[in-house]
């Protein structure tokens, strides 16, 4: 296995040291270096926390700024960030409105962070939103729920631009449960992650092979099926999640993320795609997002997330958001 890094024992802390180096306009590390927060925190808004394992850049740390997180924590590749490190994040990011916690909803990411909150909750207010946008687990019936995949960029987004607006926080957790229902994801995958410390890949194709179904972690999904053309491949993703979404709002955010190693031409080619058989089905996309956010490593694949939102969060989504790897209206 050939991967540009020195030992996989310093991958993550290198890779993250040469991060905030290189966005030195929006980030610095917290506290000995346990997190990545906000360069500039703002006095008297509720502070917005998330984290989770190294692996899935730019998420997380690439949505610290003005409009998204003040706070993220890494931990190492696909494991959890340790309650330690969440709770310095707290103490240092709370502002004196109190912290909301964006959760991917993973037993690892949730146990940590329930922790973190308890062990701060004396001294700060806390709350926690979980994201849970996957198709595939909740298809898997395994009793975890749905995980937190792409579309935890959606909740962050949009809970990040309340919180500039100086949204409390009771409100803040309002917003981000009633978006559960109606953010909805999920990825295929052409090749397996390969793993810098174990030095395997998750699984392994045949050349005429696709796993349907995959997680951000390098997990199989539900079947493996023949390779085909995208038409047919965004069909299957795009169906199966319009038939699972809740659409109490009617105006479409089309998300296609690569998962890590997905030419940006090929997801353009999905988007194309995935718009006109969502058209078939009468929606409305109203704004649209195309690129590298939440990833997988290495991971030849992508993931298509459609969220329905109303007109004030629309408005949320479109104002001034100043971070690494979201960047607009500024």
């Amino acid at each position: 296995m050939k991967k540009f890094m020195n030992t996989a024992q310093t991958m993550v802390a290198e890779s993250v040291e040469g991060f905030v180096r290189a966005h030195e306009e929006f980030v610095v590390f917290g506290a000995q270096r346990k997190f990545i927060r906000r360069r500039h925190l703002v006095p008297g808004k509720v502070a917005i926390i998330s984290g989770g394992g190294a692996g899935h850049e730019p998420m997380h740390i690439g949505f610290v700024g003005r409009g998204m997180l003040d706070a993220a924590c890494v931990g190492h590749i696909f494991t959890s960030p340790t309650p330690d490190q969440i709770v310095s994040a707290i103490e240092e990011a709370d502002t004196g409105a109190g912290c909301l916690l964006v959760v991917k909803n993973y037993d690892g990411d949730v146990m940590n962070f329930e922790m973190a909150a308890e062990m701060a909750s004396g001294r700060h207010r806390i709350e926690m939103v979980l994201a849970c946008d996957d198709i595939e687990t909740a298809r898997a019936g395994d009793g975890r729920g749905r995980r937190g995949v792409a579309g935890t960029l959606i909740t962050e987004r949009l809970l990040g631009a309340a919180a500039e607006r100086c949204v409390p926080l009771a409100e803040l957790k309002a917003i981000g449960d009633s978006l559960s229902s109606r953010i909805r994801s999920m990825g295929v995958a052409l090749t397996g992650v390969a793993v810098p410390h174990t030095q395997r890949t998750t699984f392994t194709l045949g050349p005429d092979e696709i796993e349907m179904g995959v997680g951000i972690h390098g997990e199989p999904g539900h079947s493996r099926e023949p390779f085909s053309n995208v038409d047919t491949i965004v069909r299957r993703l795009s169906e199966t999640i319009f038939s699972d979404i809740s659409r109490s709002a009617d105006k479409g955010l089309l998300l296609v993320n690569g998962l890590g190693g997905t030419p940006p031409a090929e997801l353009y080619l999905a988007y194309n795609s995935a718009l006109g058989i969502l058209s078939e089905h009468g929606v409305r996309i109203e704004r649209s997002l195309v690129g590298t956010y939440a990833t997988s490593l290495d991971m030849q694949g992508l993931s298509i997330t459609l969220a329905f939102l109303t007109d004030e969060e629309l408005s949320l989504w479109d104002s001034p958001v100043a971070t690494a790897a979201l960047r607009w209206g500024c």
